[in-house]
């Protein structure tokens, strides 16, 4: 069974828009850190950080809770809020 990849990316892409569920990326900025800090703390590849950052790919609960531990912030500012919340 051949997978045909491209309509696949096609699909996801317009069925599965890409959201910014995490700020991991903007709280490394703001505290002056590079990506390269949480692979070195972490001890995980270079490639998952960047798919973190990138919101590709969401770090599970307790690395979460370990990335906000070393950046020393609340958990909650690791995360974008909810589009329901900002209804109200």
């Amino acid at each position: 069974m051949q997978v045909d990849f491209k309509n696949q990316q096609i699909i996801k892409n317009k069925f599965m828009p890409d959201y910014k569920i995490n700020r991991i990326s903007e709280v490394l900025e703001e505290k002056e850190m590079k990506n390269n800090d949480l692979v070195v703390h972490l001890k995980v590849k270079k490639e998952t950080v960047s798919r973190w950052v990138n919101n590709k790919q969401q770090p599970t609960l307790n690395t979460l809770n370990d990335i906000a531990k070393f950046l020393k912030v609340d958990i909650r500012e690791l995360l974008h809020q909810s589009e329901w919340v900002k209804v109200k």
